[in-house]
């Protein structure tokens, strides 16, 4: 599904020159659950906002269902993402003027799908992810826990190709951190490609493979048992 090969990202100023990312070649087949760890600044959250179609590579390709996407002008970029591509941040980024039902639903607005197909599918992911008692209430009333089941909610709910995470747990306690890894499992399992950018080894854990990123380039590759 994704193919990445001699992926390169440099970020200028007038005065530095900084390499981000350094011929990062590799494949992530459909249906697949992989982890990229490294150390903070090895160039994980770079390589996913490429691959979130979110930023281009100075250099290489980037395949998607065997189609270069890497160099598409950021336009036909959005017009990749729209129903392809979720994400789950560590922040949530939700919408505090939203409440939990209408952040669920504004993927669905920007696809264009009908007004009472988007309710029932609001409706049918917020039981799936145990939050439909909190459907009206807004982000700041929700706990850590609820507001990441709200993002993920909303990253599924078009039902995406591949889920792109970035540090999914980390701003969230153990307990909530594991039921959050749990429901990527799921959706894993039920035929949902997750890529997952992390530095916890536990979450890691869940993943059938982890791809170790240092200074930009890949330096192991390794399935889990």
């Amino acid at each position: 599904m994704i193919k990445i090969e001699n992926l390169c990202k440099t970020f200028r100023t007038t005065e530095v020159e900084t390499i981000a990312l350094n011929n990062v070649s590799f494949e992530i087949a459909d249906k697949e659950f992989v982890a990229i760890m490294g150390p903070s600044g090895c160039g994980k959250s770079t390589l996913l906002n490429i691959m979130g179609l979110l930023d281009n590579p100075t250099s290489g390709d980037y395949y998607l269902d065997e189609k270069e996407v890497g160099h598409l002008k950021e336009k036909d970029r959005t017009n990749v993402r729209k129903g392809n591509i979720g994400f789950v941040f560590q922040s949530f980024n939700l919408i505090d003027e939203l409440n939990v039902a209408e952040n669920v639903e504004l993927p669905l607005t920007y696809l264009g799908v009908p007004s009472a197909e988007r309710k029932q599918r609001v409706a049918d992911i917020l039981k799936r992810m145990n939050i439909s008692h909190r459907a009206k209430h807004y982000p700041q009333q929700l706990s850590g826990g609820q507001q990441q089941r709200v993002a993920i909610a909303r990253a599924v709910v078009s039902n995406p190709k591949i889920i792109l995470a970035d540090e999914p747990t980390g701003n969230l306690d153990s307990k909530n951190g594991q039921e959050v890894m749990e429901l990527l499992t799921e959706l894993n399992k039920e035929g949902t490609t997750i890529v997952m950018v992390t530095h916890s080894q536990r979450d890691a854990g869940y993943a059938g493979r982890i791809i170790n990123l240092f200074d930009g380039q890949i330096v192991a590759s390794i399935a889990e048992m």
